[in-house]
């Protein structure tokens, strides 16, 4: 599977991460400094992305891809997917921007992307946890991934979760103009596409604390859309796995 040396990229997505951006890129690159980081933004109000910039000249291994407004976690995504593809990238990562996905983490994704094609980041799982969430969070993670789980039929514990591995086969696999999804039923979607196309699924628990810098950005939208699209997912499965057996 993985070669010990696959060139790596780590997709960080902002929109207001002035305070967190620095800090996190500084430790990815303390911890694997192999990986390239990408960093998309939203052009966020608050410099972000002249922040990134800097640290882009400073460190050839720190690109920037600048978009011009807020489109949602899903598009931020595939723009980095498309650059990543466009270039010799290996092995893919999603990561958040707010060190709820800790960097110290990363080795583990990388020992099981040598098995497998997808490595899912998994709060519940033994050894994965949730740290300084309050009640309502929790029952809204673990409702949804419930929830996901019985309506699609998978075994994976933290469908939702965004510290993910792609090999980049599974991306030139994907088709990721048809991607619709965009908040968290994103990750849902990409990890049902992969699983009916035949790539080999893992996950490696994570802890996943509450950022502390920083707001959220989970709204009541990326909750409804979760609600329905993964309805929208079961009913075309059937559709899905013509798609994937033909690729």
């Amino acid at each position: 599977m993985a070669m010990p040396d696959a060139k790596i990229i780590i997709c960080l997505p902002t929109y207001n991460e002035k305070e967190n951006l620095p800090l996190l890129v500084e430790a990815v690159r303390q911890i694997v400094p192999q990986a390239d980081l990408l960093v998309i933004d939203d052009n966020s109000p608050d410099g972000t992305g002249q922040i990134a910039n800097a640290l882009a000249l400073a460190d050839p291994q720190v690109h920037v891809l600048h978009r011009q407004e807020k489109q949602g976690l899903g598009r931020a995504y595939i723009a980095g997917f498309r650059w990543a593809l466009a270039r010799d990238y290996e092995l893919i990562f999603e990561m958040d921007c707010d060190f709820s996905h800790p960097p110290p983490l990363l080795p583990a994704f990388l020992a099981k992307a040598q098995s497998c094609d997808v490595v899912l980041g998994s709060r519940y799982i033994p050894g994965g946890s949730t740290e300084d969430w309050d009640w309502r969070r929790r029952l809204i993670s673990r409702g949804g991934n419930t929830y996901a789980q019985a309506i699609l039929g998978l075994p994976f514990r933290d469908l939702t979760g965004g510290f993910k591995c792609f090999h980049r086969r599974v991306l030139e696999t994907l088709p990721l103009d048809e991607i619709v999804s965009n908040g968290y039923v994103f990750q849902i979607e990409m990890t049902y596409r992969a699983i009916l196309a035949g790539f080999r699924v893992g996950e490696v628990p994570i802890q996943f604390p509450d950022r502390t810098r920083g707001q959220s950005k989970m709204t009541g939208n990326i909750v409804r859309e979760a609600i329905v699209n993964v309805w929208k997912l079961r009913l075309r499965k059937a559709q899905l796995q013509r798609q994937a057996a033909q690729t």
